[in-house]
């Protein structure tokens, strides 16, 4: 492990009307420990995860991958200040990594495939491809078998957005193969019910009063596929029950609290 432990100072937190600090979760979870190779963050829409991905990632010292963002139907000068109020604890040496979002893959490959052209040797960061070339599941196979290949500590954001079934499969390989040899780290936020089965994987559920660790069958994803595939008719009529319900509402007006304010 590079990093073990995430503490929340949620005591001074400067709002607790604003996203992400009025997240339930966020607020009530005192630290979050890694055990593991590969660790997982799992939950609803809106529940933190990605906002919390994102935040130790640039506590520690990663830098994101983004674009400037246009027609905001609202400001919130809070979004991206959890790091500010959080503390990662170092298992070893600090190393480099990188932030993966799904969101934003398309523009970071148009940007890696421009630097190859000029440098060709830098496709082999890359899969060895040029990754416009390829459908999009295909780039982002590429990319994860060639960037993740070196020593660091690497986040994830919905990898799986892209990929097919069988694709997830093959990258759950190809997690398999890279923690194999000790050197890699992974924090992944991801609904993918393919993904949360990688062996030996840490999984924290984000859907409860406070961020837990959880078992492959105790997450949401697996018992609504699990209920799905054994009986997809009943499943597809029975009513959304209130719990979920509010989760997804609890989600969104975290999420756009305040708006117009």
């Amino acid at each position: 492990m590079y990093i073990s432990q995430v503490r929340f100072f949620s005591g001074h937190y400067p709002t607790d009307k604003y996203y992400p600090f009025n997240v339930p979760v966020l607020r009530t979870t005192p630290s979050l420990t890694f055990q593991r190779p590969v660790t997982f963050f799992v939950g609803e829409n809106g529940s933190g995860k990605s906002t919390l991905l994102e935040a130790i990632a640039r506590k520690s010292g990663i830098h994101g991958w983004d674009k400037p963002r246009r027609h905001l139907a609202h400001q919130n000068p809070y979004e991206t200040r959890l790091a500010d109020f959080i503390d990662v604890v170092w298992a070893d040496e600090p190393v480099p990594g990188s932030l993966f979002r799904a969101e934003t893959f398309h523009d970071l490959a148009d940007f890696l495939d421009d630097v190859a052209i000029s440098d060709p040797g830098r496709l082999k960061y890359h899969g060895g491809h040029i990754l416009n070339t390829l459908s999009h599941g295909e780039g982002m196979l590429a990319y994860f078998s060639g960037r993740y290949d070196r020593k660091g500590l690497y986040f994830l954001d919905e990898p799986e957005a892209a990929l097919s079934p069988t694709s997830e499969v093959r990258f759950l390989k190809i997690l398999q193969e890279l923690t194999a040899r000790r050197q890699v780290q992974f924090i992944i936020a991801t609904h993918s019910p393919i993904l949360l089965a990688l062996p030996g994987a840490q999984i924290y559920s984000f859907d409860g009063s406070h961020v837990k660790e959880v078992t492959y069958e105790e997450t949401e994803h697996y018992k609504v596929y699990m209920s799905f595939f054994a009986d997809r008719a009943k499943t597809l009529n029975r009513t959304i029950s209130t719990r979920q319900l509010a989760a997804a509402d609890q989600g969104i007006h975290a999420r756009y609290a305040n708006a117009r304010a």
